[in-house]
């Protein structure tokens, strides 16, 4: 059995590492820090952490002042918190001055545990998209996050970065190095292509697995970063089939299948159908059914592959 971590997990263990190696990183939580694993730098390294309480627009002002006197604050909660609660002061204290705070969607998706509609954030990778100035993330494992955490820090300016809350399987090795605006091919093929964004990546290469039973090969493509997007990267793996199957754990207005759509309508039409959510909100239950009703398991992406493959045929 394949090696499971869990992002936010990892999350805190990275946050540790970076505040141990750089004394600019500090956190402020949002009264999760139980939740989102911030505990751990809490007790790490006490001062570097501020319980910010249940008061978002307050935490991501204080980060701004943070950031503007030349620490690098992380600043925690959930992710339908950061993208619609905390969304003004985020977009004219951090985003508009381009200050370097890097800012956090915890319990991004649907599978949030069983929280239901009012806690699932299936548009916050569409508000980072639009919003100027901010790097858009969404790790497909607990490898990637780490990774992708170090390249924050390092990056100078907003970065918004979209975790996941269960354990999934590891898929990146160790010699793995994310860049920021950088996609990455996990599978090579000829009929079809298949581009995920963060854990929904996983039941891509699951689906490329379905496929290959049936004698289909699937291209696999996973798009780390929303923002800057990798246009090259996704233009090359649509020529490499003709046809294009994307999937997210989010809406596909705006999200991965939006930004995908508006690349190739430009640069390089193909046939394509977008898995995620489809303008609708989510509810409260265990993630098999909700995968199951929204549509985003392997076997709905698989069955999209082959949708659009009957209709090349015809």
């Amino acid at each position: 059995m394949a090696q499971e971590l869990s992002q936010r997990v990892v999350f805190g263990e990275t946050l540790v590492e970076l505040a141990s190696q750089d004394s600019r990183v500090v956190c402020l939580d949002g009264d999760l820090a139980t939740s989102t694993r911030t505990d751990m730098l809490f007790k790490a390294h006490p001062d570097r952490f501020f319980m910010m309480g249940i008061a978002e627009q307050n935490m991501f002002g204080v980060a701004a002042g943070m950031a503007s006197v030349g620490l690098i604050p992380f600043v925690s909660t959930f992710a339908c918190f950061t993208a619609k609660r905390a969304l003004d002061q985020i977009r004219i204290v951090i985003a508009q001055p381009g200050l370097n705070v890097k800012f956090i969607g915890a319990y991004s998706g649907i599978l949030t545990g069983k929280t239901g509609k009012t806690h699932q954030s299936v548009e916050d990778l569409t508000v980072f998209r639009a919003m100027p100035n901010v790097v858009s993330i969404a790790p497909i494992d607990g490898v990637e996050v780490r990774q992708a955490m170090h390249a924050m820090v390092e990056y100078d300016g907003p970065v918004y970065l979209r975790l996941t809350r269960d354990p999934m399987p590891v898929i990146m090795g160790d010699s793995y190095q994310f860049q920021i605006g950088k996609a990455v091919t996990l599978r090579e093929g000829k009929d079809i292509t298949l581009i995920g964004t963060g854990e929904q990546t996983q039941r891509c290469l699951d689906a490329a697995n379905l496929l290959a039973a049936d004698g289909i090969s699937a291209f696999v493509l996973h798009v780390p970063t929303l923002k800057p997007l990798d246009v090259e990267a996704i233009v090359n793996a649509a020529a490499a089939t003709g046809l294009v199957v994307t999937a997210e754990d989010h809406s596909i207005l705006g999200g991965l299948g939006g930004a995908v759509a508006e690349v190739l309508g430009e640069e390089y039409p193909v046939p394509m159908k977008r898995i995620g959510l489809r303008d609708t909100f989510g509810e409260s239950a265990s993630n098999a059914p909700l995968l199951e009703k929204y549509g985003l398991t392997a076997r709905h992406v698989a069955a999209a592959a082959k949708t659009l493959l009957e209709k090349r045929s015809t």
